[in-house]
């Protein structure tokens, strides 16, 4: 269970994760022996992924993002599971959601191109025999990006 300095902790690595164990003890109000046996719990306990550094895309170079809907043809364990296994392998699907409703998936792509697009449909999606047909939102602009959870939920 977390307490409410785990969950502190926890928000404060979601905004910045270089913070130093001493940073984040003095923020959080302990000493940093006790704060990085806090973290190491949390990680060990598979509270903390990984750290890892948010880049800004539009640094190096043009990227499309796509929203791609893709309906199988039937709702069977080992087709999803086919697709969800091609799909991870795929460098330019970022985020896979199996979702309900009239979709089996909703994919995060993001490539260099429309022609990076099209090798990706002809590679990942096409190459699927259990894809049914699939649905390409263009994304204009990224109105909002947040990767925090709320840890003050429970």
């Amino acid at each position: 269970m977390l307490d409410r300095i785990d969950r502190r902790i926890l928000g404060l690595l979601q905004q910045d994760c270089s913070l130093t164990n001493v940073q984040l003890a003095e923020q959080v109000g302990l000493s940093p022996p006790a704060c990085l046996k806090r973290v190491r719990r949390l990680t060990d306990q598979g509270y903390i992924d990984k750290r890892v550094a948010l880049l800004v895309p539009e640094r190096f170079g043009p990227s499309l993002h796509m929203v791609v809907e893709v309906e199988m043809v039937s709702d069977q364990r080992h087709v999803n599971e086919a697709f969800a296994n091609r799909v991870r392998a795929s460098a330019e699907v970022k985020q896979c959601y199996r979702v309900t409703g009239e979709v089996d998936f909703v994919l995060i792509v993001m490539v260099s191109d429309m022609s990076a697009y099209e090798a990706f449909c002809e590679r990942v999606l096409y190459a699927e025999p259990n894809m049914k047909k699939f649905r390409t939102l263009i994304s204009m602009r990224r109105e909002k990006f947040d990767t925090a959870i709320d840890v003050d939920r429970s």
